[in-house]
């Protein structure tokens, strides 16, 4: 496996670097890197981590993630990736901050774009109508070049900059403490969870992937994922259990144990407490569309 290292995809010879993917699977691997990240989900569907946010994700879904925020898109094809099948489409836009010169950011005009800045740094993902338009955008300025294409780009930067139907991801206390060692042992941890969350797990599991102690991979996991164990897990099981609601129209009860509750009480305790709402009401809420 990778490790997350940073990463600087944009040429020193560009401002910006837009292009599409058609891949087996989104990049899997925890990563970050320095420029400002604006990605669009065209086809696929898995579990999107951002920081301490994580969220299951599907076609339509647009982030922005500022600098070094760790992110990974993970695809429910993930083991499907040798057969080499185009599961998973995207359209992805890397910028630095200072792509139009340093001092821009500096002017009263920048001010909204600074704050835009701002708030990636937590990560945004946009909703509604803004996702609809921004998704035009950003297939627009595939087909642009040159000069045409900074401008276009600044076109939708102001477009995030006025809309209000966003979301902000990672928590207000998430800051990145990770290491190259650490990126990889939290890949470990998230790859393990991820093909064993339907089951019970253990902590003495856990410690014995990481090399440490129960008690010391507690501490280690809450100190770099801003949550315990426990509620990381929960989170993992809520999410599939909410494409179980909506996309393969399961009830309540049978999405409890599929997802690997074993009372339907916690179930819909944890299920409020994650979406604030109950499965009923999620499920009866997606049915409309």
């Amino acid at each position: 496996m990778k490790s997350a290292l940073q990463k600087s995809p944009i040429p020193e010879t560009k401002a910006y670097l837009a292009r599409r993917l058609n891949e087996p699977v989104f990049d899997p691997h925890w990563h970050f890197h320095s420029e400002y990240q604006l990605f669009l989900v065209l086809e696929g569907s898995g579990t999107r981590f951002i920081g301490d946010s994580v969220k299951s994700y599907k076609a339509g879904d647009i982030t922005l993630t500022g600098p070094n925020l760790p992110h990974m898109w993970r695809s429910e094809h993930i083991h499907e990736q040798e057969k080499n099948i185009a599961w998973s489409k995207g359209v992805v836009i890397y910028f630095h901050e200072n792509f139009l010169g340093e001092n821009l950011l500096k002017t009263d005009e920048a001010i909204r774009l600074r704050q835009v800045f701002h708030k990636s740094l937590r990560g945004m993902e946009f909703t509604a109508a803004t996702a609809i338009t921004l998704q035009k955008l950003m297939l627009a300025l595939l087909d642009k070049d040159g000069f045409e294409g900074i401008l276009h780009l600044l076109k939708i930067l102001d477009f995030i900059s006025q809309t209000k139907e966003y979301t902000i991801l990672a928590s207000p206390g998430y800051t990145n403490s990770l290491r190259e060692a650490d990126t990889q042992r939290m890949f470990n941890v998230y790859a393990f969870v991820m093909n064993n969350f339907k089951r019970k797990m253990t902590l003495h599991e856990l410690a014995q992937l990481t090399n440490m102690t129960p008690t010391s991979f507690s501490r280690y996991f809450k100190l770099h994922a801003n949550k315990s164990f426990s509620e990381f897990v929960s989170e993992i099981r809520i999410g599939h259990a909410c494409k179980l609601l909506i996309e393969q129209k399961m009830n309540v009860s049978q999405a409890c144990y599929e997802s690997g509750f074993s009372t339907l009480s916690n179930f819909n305790k944890q299920f409020k407490a994650i979406t604030q709402r109950t499965p009923l009401a999620y499920k009866k809420e997606y049915e409309v569309y």
